[in-house]
């Protein structure tokens, strides 16, 4: 009987952290996959992911709504706790014989604690990393919770292991987005116009002398900066007068905030040379990525698949401090002449040196292997 594999996507970004892994458990003779879409990958204002997941074949086992309007501190707690209360339904009724959750979000740490109560094993993706905000205390507490740990680095696994984990039972894969990064890599290069397939808002900007790209998040435990610092970054871009395709924030606390900051820049400045995105499938950010001059703002993506694809990026302020990092990032505080200084510098230099460091492109496959061999088990102990 094939084990079922219950994989819950909850935003843009976490589509593209699982896209490989979820064809290889679809595709493995030994695997049902039971797919399930929440949170903010629910709702158009933020790309409405799940139109990305059913354009690419995938089959929607459940849909959970979860996210709580405001986008400030409480009512990221009171997501997370009817995250918990919703999966547990839903884990009651696909009985899944595991569950795997990806990364740091707070929709992570719901399903991992629902699954762990029910006594659902928890396979945990990219746990034993180090970064800024609530994410540092989420991924090592969902680390606590899991079962399996499919980790992208070696450096992770180590950690993973301090914390006290099994090393039997922490396996480095490599990150899953790296094989989209590989696979479009290996297309040398699918042009597109991203405004005729995507839509969008604002000025329809000349790609073909080079163009920047900038996807800039709130950081949770700094929430109230997050105006000030997408102001910093704004005017910035503005200074620099390049095209840029900029794309929106995510629903952490803090969102209104930076995605107001995007709105009156372009009230005020009708002008300038930005064209803003809510979503697309994650193979076409890659392959605009690849493409661009620089990568700019907070996002793993300019750290993971850029690093991996040879794109410079400029990453700004504490979202991603302490993560493992190739030679294409330059670290920036919010500051207008910082980050418009080391984009130049990034410009002045060209391309960066590619580096595997997050994975070589078959992540999903291991994955979805081990997830249908390795043992699935709920007991833990303690190994130090």
């Amino acid at each position: 009987m094939s084990r079922r594999v219950c994989v819950l996507v909850t935003a843009r970004p976490s589509y593209s952290r699982i896209k490989s892994a979820l064809t290889g458990i679809a595709n493995h003779p030994e695997l049902k996959l039971q797919l399930v879409v929440g949170a903010s990958a629910l709702l158009e204002r933020y790309g409405h992911a799940i139109e990305s997941l059913e354009q690419d074949g995938f089959e929607i086992a459940r849909r959970v709504y979860m996210v709580l309007e405001g986008e400030n501190l409480v009512t990221s707690a009171k997501s997370t706790g009817l995250g918990l209360v919703e999966l547990a339904t839903v884990f009651d009724d696909l009985q899944p014989d595991v569950v795997v959750t990806v990364a740091d979000r707070y929709e992570t740490l719901a399903t991992a604690v629902a699954a762990s109560y029910m006594n659902i094993p928890v396979a945990h993706v990219q746990g034993g990393e180090v970064t800024g905000s609530i994410d540092e205390k989420v991924r090592h507490a969902v680390t606590k919770l899991s079962d399996i740990h499919f980790v992208a680095t070696n450096r992770a696994r180590e950690r993973v292991i301090k914390l006290g984990e099994d090393p039997e039972r922490v396996v480095c894969t490599g990150c899953p987005s790296i094989d989209l990064a590989a696979a479009v890599l290996a297309e040398e290069g699918v042009p597109f116009d991203p405004v005729h397939k995507y839509g969008g808002v604002g000025q329809h900007v000349d790609l073909s002398s080079g163009f920047l790209i900038v996807l800039q998040h709130p950081v949770t435990t700094e929430h109230t900066e997050a105006r000030r610092q997408v102001d910093e970054t704004l005017h910035a871009i503005h200074a620099l007068d390049l095209p840029t395709l900029w794309f929106w924030p995510n629903v952490d606390a803090g969102s209104e905030g930076t995605s107001k900051g995007i709105r009156i820049f372009r009230e005020k400045h009708a002008d300038a040379r930005l064209h803003v995105f809510r979503n697309m499938l994650p193979e076409d950010f890659l392959r605009l990525m690849l493409q661009c001059s620089c990568i700019v703002g907070n996002s793993s993506v300019a750290i993971r698949e850029a690093s991996f694809l040879g794109v410079p990026a400029v990453n700004i302020g504490t979202r991603q401090r302490g993560r493992e990092r190739g030679s294409n990032v330059i670290d920036v505080d919010y500051d207008c002449d910082s980050i418009r200084r080391a984009i130049e510098t990034h410009l002045a230099r060209g391309r960066a040196e590619r580096d595997t460091l997050y994975g070589d492109g078959h992540a999903g496959e291991r994955i979805a292997n081990h997830l249908a061999t390795k043992k699935l088990c709920i007991d833990k102990q303690l190994t130090y």
